[in-house]
């Protein structure tokens, strides 16, 4: 029987998660009837529930924690006749309250998912909305409402990408929708895959004559979040919805759980079985008479509250405040908190893996070399650059000056845009007089930030681009002549490459050039033997410079059409489509003439020095990981400190078999107290073979450096160090490739930069800059870590006191299993008496920010021990057996028999020894602890005039009971307090000093 149980829910469940198959499709222009399947709406939906499931899905994911599941079985045990305590409030009120404060929360954060959803799939943009499907055509133009020519798809659609582009141009009329709708066209598509970077499709005009068949690749589509510089588009959608690339490559991020998190539930576990064993002492001592079971279920009722329900709700609500605090610092604005769970892992960080490009370096690139193999050229002697631009055309004399610089000018993949005149709406047709096609106003886009820079160089020293559309580019000379070169082919840059190339035809003359420009390690076997290129290539990287090697190869009008119909029937493969049209590419690339090689640097971001070495005195171990080469992130390390100057630097040699990695790491092992730099490949091999020795040495080093790392291996070297070290590990980055390291860290920040929000989204916590990471962790992330562990430790005092007297209680009348505190008095315990000041904490903190700064060591005492350790655990319950002892036999021997007497001081008591603990553990007072304190006591004065269900009303009136409540309260606190000075004078604590 249960076996087929099991079979039918495994049945169920693969039914349930079965996903669609996907397939390639034909796509017909504006005739969605045509198209045979169903496809998914076109519509953002980052919800995590509707409404049907929203109650069921909170209260499961509350109810699989220990904690929450032990107390719903005690609650729903008060049904029970012969297991009933008191009054079903009293537990099913806690236990309520903290549902309701998680329901809310949740049902709070789903709400803002819902309205940002709605306002995203409702765009102002109508061209791309949660209607659109495939064979839809829609009319893209450039937007000027914000004063720029940018059209951002992420902004017009959501999750639609894929467009195929029918038109674009600024200087071309575009034929009439009316005219598109009437031909008889279809795109066929590949079928929806993960790889982003490419794509595979026909396009097909059936009524023309003859018919019209070309090729579509990722140069025809429009990508979500990417930017039309120019000019108008008409498209077509393709994919939608979960069928997008963006949707497909986007993986769950794992639920990150705080290592405070991990202590408490062990801590958890101690305290249930520590309540077991109370339960079975109390039963044992009692002499197993009668149903003692039933006695012992009785016991674990009463000293339930050892374990605290209200321990969850406590440090989430102060999760909550930390995260308000960290966005409302004025020091480090900007700043989002997008995973409010963990911003005490910020206070227990080992390891910092941080990104090189955008996150330590700005990613705003400036011309600084250009080598000609027997000249060199700097930043100081580009005038000469400049002098020979202009005699060269106005002598008509080329030379190899201003062969390099046009080779520049003109292979790239970069836009100038010219921004809208004033009082030209948006809406109204787009027309090249609405443009200022002035200097003054020229601005250029590229996918990369290099390529604006050779561009911008070129502008300064002469040669100025002007204009481009997809068949041509103009480029002014210093004399304001327009030279018209027409775009033959272009081979767009790839990881795969490292290397982008252009084919032109110069207007005048008609001679046709390829050009090509890329990495040093993918153009050295392309160009003609020379005998300076790897050295300068290594002079350049160790200054920190980032080369590019550019070539050229002039082809005949016969080469040319060889290889146009060669290309062109290679593309138009819908198999192995990339391997033929990269064979027919390489036969060009041969013997080309090598021009020059180019220095851009990326400069360092503000303060990222003094930030660095704050990291490394607080005893962050700081990794860099790059996917540059070696020599430039060895320059950087350098040159932004992350190496300090006394260190020695042990490059790890390349390595490519066990033999050669485990003689490496040998020689490696005798190096003492020096950073690393390891490239991916050597990386590899290194872990492949000797995983365990690797991570041992590297965790060594102060720093390391991994060049040529991929998103993947990035990943993994997080992963590793978690593995093998159990330390935290914070990853920072701020780009797309960044987004992997991020997730896989125990806490992710990212950098909104000028690689996009990837990252940020990504990332646990967003920052604006890398220097703002000193202040998170410092002075947020300390005050975090120590805040909630204080607030832990009062909350557990809090249930142990109360049960130590519980306990105290039974054993005096006779081990009886009957409650000590009945009805409101326990849930007016748990509440309103002593929650307000406990949780007012988390407003506490030792030091001044600006101590913190100062003296980022203090950073490093959280990391070698533990606030929250089971030491300190044991002392807060030696002291919350000694408290609850002395009030329980303080208020039985300071009065007769009056059994609500009793409960009367002993509770008081209880309530006061609570306030008095918190305002003696507090270091630094806030206007909201005084309140707090006063707004607990003045609620429990106010409570006892209704209390007289409890109490009597007659006898808390009297001198008697005040000075007997406060001769329990003394004798409880007073020698807690001397031995703590005692401690703090004798042995202090490393922020004393700063603080006197």
């Amino acid at each position: 029987m249960c076996k087929c149980l099991y079979i039918c829910s495994d049945w169920l469940i693969n039914i349930c998660r079965r996903k669609k198959d996907l397939k390639a499709r034909t796509v017909w222009l504006g005739c969605p009837e045509k198209c045979e399947e169903k496809y998914p709406k076109n519509a953002i939906k980052n919800q995590k529930y509707n409404i049907f499931t929203f109650i069921p899905g909170v209260l499961y994911e509350q109810f699989k924690f220990f904690l929450n599941l032990y107390f719903l079985v005690v609650s729903c045990s008060q049904f029970v006749p012969a297991l009933k305590i008191g009054y079903l409030y009293t537990y099913w009120a806690p236990l309520g309250f903290v549902l309701t404060v998680t329901v809310v929360r949740e049902a709070v954060d789903e709400f803002r998912r819902y309205k940002r959803d709605k306002e995203m799939n409702s765009q102002l943009y109508s061209k791309l909305t949660n209607q659109r499907i495939p064979s839809d055509m829609v009319f893209l133009r450039t937007s000027e409402k914000t004063g720029s020519c940018f059209i951002r798809t992420d902004q017009l659609d959501g999750e639609t990408d894929w467009k195929l582009k029918v038109a674009v141009s600024c200087t071309q009329r575009l034929p009439a929708l009316g005219d598109l709708f009437s031909i008889n066209a279809y795109v066929y598509a590949q079928k929806p895959q993960l790889d982003i970077h490419s794509f595979e499709g026909t396009f097909t005009r059936e009524d023309s004559d003859p018919a019209v068949h070309e090729s579509l690749s990722i140069e025809n589509t429009l990508w979500a979040s990417t930017v039309v510089a120019s000019g108008t588009v008409i498209g077509v959608v393709i994919y939608t919805g979960k069928e997008t690339r963006s949707v497909m490559n986007t993986s769950n991020p794992k639920n990150k759980v705080g290592l405070l998190d991990l202590e408490l539930n062990q801590l958890t576990k101690a305290l249930f079985l520590a309540l077991v064993a109370l339960s079975v002492v109390m039963v044992t001592l009692q002499g197993f008479v009668g149903p003692w079971y039933r006695n012992l279920f009785r016991f674990l009722l009463l000293f339930s509250y050892i374990i605290p329900i209200s321990l969850r709700v406590n440090l989430d609500m102060g999760k909550a405040a930390y995260g308000w605090m960290i966005m409302k610092d004025d020091n480090i604005p900007g700043t989002v908190v997008r995973t409010s769970t963990i911003p005490e892992e910020l206070g227990r960080l080992v390891y910092l893996l941080t990104d090189k490009t955008g996150t330590l370096t700005q990613n705003e690139m400036i011309f600084k070399r250009l080598h000609l193999g027997t000249v060199s050229y700097g930043t100081d002697t580009m005038d000469e650059i400049q002098s020979h631009i202009i005699n060269s055309y106005s002598q008509s004399v080329s030379s190899r000056i201003h062969e390099a610089v046009k080779a520049i000018a003109l292979c790239h993949n970069v836009t100038p845009v010219y921004e809208s005149r004033a009082g030209v709406s948006a809406e109204t047709e787009y027309a090249e007089v609405d443009q200022d096609f002035s200097d003054e106003n020229r601005t250029y886009q590229a996918s990369s930030p290099d390529e604006v820079a050779l561009v911008q160089w070129t502008e300064s020293v002469g040669l100025t681009l002007v204009n481009r559309d997809l068949t041509s580019m103009q480029l002014k000379t210093p004399g304001g002549h327009i030279l018209t070169y027409y775009i033959l082919q272009i081979f767009p840059f790839t990881s795969e490459s490292k290397r982008m190339g252009i084919i032109v035809r110069d207007e005048s003359s008609g001679e046709i050039t390829f050009y090509m420009k890329g990495a040093d390690v993918a153009m050295s076997t392309i160009v003609q033997y020379n005998d300076w290129l790897e050295e300068e290539c290594g002079n350049m990287a160790r200054e920190g410079l980032r080369t590019l090697v550019v070539a050229k190869k002039s082809l005949t009008e016969e080469q040319y059409q060889d290889f146009e119909s060669r290309y062109n029937q290679a593309k138009l493969s819908i198999h192995d489509r990339n391997l033929k049209v990269a064979a027919v590419v390489e036969s060009l690339e041969r013997e080309m003439e090598l021009l020059c090689l180019t220095g851009v640097e990326d400069q360092l971001q503000a303060d990222v020095r003094p930030t660095l070495e704050m990291l490394r005195n607080a005893g962050i171990k700081i990794w860099m990981l790059t996917g540059d080469k070696l020599e430039t992130a060895t320059c950087i390390a350098k040159s932004s400190h992350l190496v300090s100057r006394n260190q020695d630097i042990h490059i790890f040699r390349p390595v490519a078999t066990r033999g050669e990695a485990h003689l490496e790491l040998n020689a490696f092992r005798r190096k003492h107290d020096c950073a690393l730099v390891i490239s991916g490949d050597s990386l590899e091999v290194c872990l492949k073979y000797y995983e365990h020795e690797f991570v041992e040495l590297a965790c060594q080093c102060p720093a390391v450096v991994c060049c040529r790392c991929s998103p993947t291996q990035k990943a993994h070297i997080v992963k590793l160090l978690q593995h093998h070290t159990g330390k935290r590990t914070c990853a920072i980055g701020d780009g797309g490739n960044d987004v992997s390291m991020i997730q896989a860290a125990d806490c992710g920040i990212g950098i909104e930069g000028k690689e996009g929000k990837q990252a940020s989204l990504a990332a646990d916590f967003s920052i604006t800059q890398f220097k703002h990471i000193g202040r998170l962790l410092m002075v947020h992330g300390r005050n975090s870590y120590k805040r909630s562990a204080a607030l832990g430790q009062f909350v557990m005092h809090r249930g142990l006191i109360i049960s130590t007297m519980q306990a105290v209680f039974s054993s005096v009348f006779y081990f009886a299993s009957v409650p000590l505190y009945q009805g409101f008095l326990m849930v007016g315990y748990a509440t309103i008496y002593t929650m307000f000041p406990v949780f007012s904490l988390v407003l506490d903190q030792d030091v001044k920010p600006e101590m913190a700064l100062l003296y980022p060591e203090l950073y490093k005492d959280l990391t070698k021990g533990r606030s929250l350790s089971f030491k300190t655990f044991l002392i807060w319950v030696l002291i919350s057996i000694y408290q609850g002892g002395i009030l329980m036999y303080g208020a039985l021997l300071l009065f007769e028999s009056e059994f609500v007497h009793v409960v009367a001081i002993s509770f008081t008591a209880l309530i006061l020894t609570e306030l008095l603990m918190v305002a003696l553990t507090i270091r630094t007072w806030h206007w909201l602890m005084v309140v707090a304190e006063f707004l607990s006591l003045g609620c429990y004065v106010a409570s006892l005039a209704f209390l007289n269900e409890y109490f009597d009303v007659a006898f808390i009136t009297t001198v008697t009971f005040l000075w007997k409540v406060s001769a329990i309260t003394v004798v409880s606190c007073l020698p807690l307090y001397i031995l703590k000075y005692l401690k703090r004078k004798f042995s202090p604590p490393s922020y004393s000093k700063l603080t006197s």
